[in-house]
C-alpha cells in the first residue's frame, strides 16, 4: 500500500468509527447495521483506490459534520428550555435542564451561573422531611449552588453575577463570609455603583467583626444610591456596626 493511501486511510478509519459511536449512542441500532445503512446512503462500502478513499472521507466528514450540527442545535434547545423553566419559577425542571445543557456545552459560564441559581433555589425549598433539625437535602443543593458559582468563574474570571451570587451564597446560606469577601471585591471593583455588591460586602465585613471596613461601605452606599430606601437601610446598617464596634 503506498503512503499516500496509507495518509488518507487513517483519518477515513477514524472517521467511519467516530461516526459509528455517534449513532450507535443515540439509538439501539447496533453498529454493523448502521455502517451498512450508511454505506447504502451515501454509496460507499469498501474504499481501494486513493480517489476512493478521499470521496470516502469527504462524505463521512459530511456525515459527521451534520451530527456536530445536530447536536448543537439540541443543545441550544436545552437552554431555552431550560430558561422557560426558570421563567415559570419551576426550578427542579430548569436545574436538570440546565445539567443536561452543559453536556453539549461544558465551557458556557451561563449555564454553570444558571445550575447555581437554581440549586439555591431548591436549596431553599428542602425540607427536614426526617425531623432531625437539619437537611441534608438542602446542604447538597448549597454545594451544588457553589461548585457551579466557581466554575463559571473559572471559565470566566470577571463573570459579576457569578461573583456575587458566591458571595450571597457564603454570607447568607453557607455562613462562611471570610470565603465571599475576595469575590465581592472583584466583582464591586468591576462595578464600582453596584450597591447590592456592597451591601453583601459590608455585611461579610461586619461578620468578620472589620466593623471600620463595614462603615465605609454603608458611607458608600448612601453617597452613591439615589433610593430612599437603600439610604435609610444603609444608614440603619452603619449605626448597628458602629454600636457593635462601640460595644467591642
Amino acid at each position: 500500500m503506498s503512503k499516500k493511501i496509507k495518509k488518507f486511510l487513517i483519518p477515513c478509519i477514524f472517521m467511519l468509527a467516530l461516526f459509528s459511536f455517534f449513532l450507535s449512542g443515540c439509538s439501539g441500532t447496533s453498529s454493523k447495521t448502521v455502517i451498512r445503512m450508511q454505506k447504502m446512503e451515501e454509496g460507499v462500502d469498501s474504499p481501494v483506490t486513493e480517489a476512493e478513499l478521499k470521496d470516502a472521507i469527504k462524505k463521512y466528514q459530511k456525515r459527521a459534520m451534520d451530527v456536530q450540527l445536530a447536536n448543537a442545535q439540541v443543545g441550544i434547545w436545552y437552554k431555552i428550555l431550560a430558561t422557560r423553566y426558570l421563567d415559570a419559577k419551576m426550578y427542579g425542571e430548569a436545574l436538570k435542564t440546565f445539567q443536561t445543557a452543559i453536556q453539549y456545552y461544558p465551557a458556557n459560564q451561563n449555564l454553570f451561573y444558571y445550575v447555581g441559581v437554581c440549586a439555591g433555589y431548591m436549596a431553599n425549598a428542602a425540607l427536614d422531611y426526617n425531623g432531625t433539625g437539619s437537611s441534608q437535602e438542602k446542604y447538597n443543593y448549597l454545594k451544588l449552588a457553589e461548585s457551579a458559582y466557581l466554575r463559571a468563574i473559572e471559565l470566566e474570571d470577571r463573570y459579576v453575577r457569578a461573583l456575587y451570587g458566591l458571595g450571597v451564597l457564603y454570607v447568607f446560606e453557607l455562613d462562611e463570609c471570610g470565603k465571599a469577601i475576595p469575590y465581592l471585591e472583584k466583582a464591586r471593583s468591576i462595578e464600582t455603583k453596584n450597591t447590592d455588591i456592597i451591601f453583601v460586602l459590608a455585611r461579610a465585613y461586619y461578620v468578620q467583626g472589620e466593623y471600620d471596613k463595614a462603615v465605609d461601605l454603608y458611607d458608600d452606599i448612601i453617597s452613591i444610591t439615589k433610593s430612599d430606601q437603600k439610604k435609610k437601610e444603609a444608614e440603619a446598617n452603619k449605626k448597628i456596626v458602629l454600636d457593635a464596634a462601640y460595644e467591642n
